[in-house]
């Protein structure tokens, strides 16, 4: 196998059961692109922005090695379909696990579980505000806890947060692939040097952070179709 195609064979296996699974008759996914489809593109937005910094500035960057050599905006097309590949895959496990486990198990917690969460967050940046990845990935998904726990007040949250956990399987798969190889290299200076096998610490933050962003998109566009749908 051509190495070079590593990090496209790695978006492929991402999404390959998940898309083919949005057609089984149970789960339907497919039905659902209307809501998840803009909820990829515009988070995607922002963590293209994001990506294209971080990465003009050294945060972290990718071995050619591993890519097909195709660039847009100084980020490999690979990254690109990156952000399409893995929301849409943890999207579908958010859907799954809402089909098969009907109970909120988390459903109690949640804000206590946010509150701790926005806490820790805020005060490992808070000390390590020098630290480029760490402060800013730490404090975005904190600040945007915050937001839908004192704004949004999402009933869905508890879920996510179970969703969230089972998706740290695929997650140290991939991550771990591309950390490993590794397909992305990381600045040291700029993270805390913790790592989770191969996988910077910070990499489970921006990866909750992702996810969320998308499932609250998703979630806003579904009620409103459910909206007008009863109107």
């Amino acid at each position: 196998m051509d190495q070079n195609l590593t990090y496209l064979l790695i978006n492929l296996f991402t999404i390959s059961y998940p898309l083919a699974q949005s057609f089984e008759w149970r789960l339907k996914l497919y039905k659902k692109w209307f809501a998840l489809l803009p909820a990829i593109l515009i988070t995607g937005i922002i963590f293209i922005i994001w990506d294209v910094i971080k990465t003009h500035y050294g945060v972290w960057w990718f071995n050619n090695d591993y890519l097909l050599g195709m660039y847009l905006i100084n980020l490999p097309l690979e990254e690109w379909l990156f952000f399409i590949t893995v929301p849409y895959a943890c999207v579908f496990i958010y859907e799954v696990l809402n089909y098969y486990i009907k109970k909120d198990i988390f459903g109690k917690y949640y804000n206590s579980i946010s509150y701790v969460l926005i806490a820790l967050l805020t005060f490992t940046a808070a000390f390590n505000i020098d630290k480029a990845y760490t402060s800013v990935a730490f404090l975005s998904l904190a600040a945007y806890l915050l937001i839908l726990v004192l704004f949004v007040r999402p009933k869905w949250l508890g879920k996510f947060y179970l969703a969230y956990i089972v998706s740290m399987i695929p997650f140290f798969i991939v991550n771990g692939i591309l950390t490993n190889l590794p397909v992305v290299l990381y600045n040291n200076s700029e993270n805390l040097s913790i790592r989770i096998f191969s996988i910077p610490i910070e990499d489970t933050m921006y990866s909750m952070l992702l996810f969320l962003m998308n499932v609250s998109i998703y979630e806003y566009f579904m009620a409103r179709w459910k909206f007008i749908k009863e109107a």
